[in-house]
């Protein structure tokens, strides 16, 4: 039995991942604010004959995330798969300081405080997933507070791959292209989705990572499309 933490699975790759990597008899601890959309990926995680757990808390929030923590106990972590995340994509100069202190609070210092608190429950042969982007290896216009906190998270996750890499702990980074989520919705522009990679692409991927023997570690996976698009 596997016990996994996946932030973000209300829909899109988060819930892709919990489709793909739930097993019978597994347990999946799913974060997400919307509680409507995680009864959904729950739903989907059971006719896998696994369990699913709701955990709805703000991820902007640490007194939500230490709840958080409290909430999913002592139990041992199998991985621990950081990947919600939050963008605002707008020109430098109408980026308020809201937005990039939300942007850095939900893509970075949670994936931190995350992985400071829940290392005690983490297996020596668990893996911490995370969902990073081409954008933390690649500046793009009018993305610049998401491209800061991707680029953060590349920084944090390299050092603490050599941190816990004695203790038989791996670090997983994904780069994934750009992939039809919800998230486009929010941002103004013509996007072509149609190009884009799809959730369950990127789910496949890190399925694979995680299935390989304790002794082998997958660290840095692209996923891209073939056509190098977007």
């Amino acid at each position: 039995m596997k016990r996994y933490l996946i932030t973000g699975a209300s829909r899109g790759i988060g819930r892709a991942i919990a489709e793909k990597i739930a097993g019978a008899g597994d347990c999946l601890l799913l974060h997400g604010r919307d509680r409507q959309a995680l009864t959904a990926t729950s739903k989907m995680v059971e006719a896998k004959k696994a369990k699913a757990i709701s955990l709805c808390y703000d991820l902007r929030d640490p007194v939500e995330i230490q709840k958080m923590v409290e909430e999913i106990g002592g139990e041992p972590l199998d991985a621990l798969i950081n990947n919600a995340g939050i963008a605002f994509v707008k020109p430098l100069a109408e980026i308020t300081l809201e937005e990039w202190q939300a942007t850095f609070a939900v893509n970075v210092t949670a994936p931190f405080l995350l992985t400071q608190k829940l290392l005690p429950i983490l297996r020596s042969s668990s893996t911490i997933v995370n969902i990073l982007s081409t954008a933390a290896k690649t500046g793009f216009p009018n993305w610049s507070s998401y491209c800061m906190s991707k680029f953060a998270l590349e920084g944090f996750s390299q050092a603490v791959r050599e941190e816990l890499r004695p203790r038989g702990i791996r670090v997983l980074n994904v780069y994934p292209a750009a992939t039809s989520t919800e998230i486009w919705k929010g941002i103004e522009g013509d996007w072509p989705r149609e190009k884009m990679l799809s959730s369950l692409e990127v789910a496949e991927a890190v399925a694979f990572a995680l299935s390989r023997p304790a002794d082998v570690a997958v660290e840095n996976l692209s996923v891209q499309n073939v056509s190098g698009a977007l």
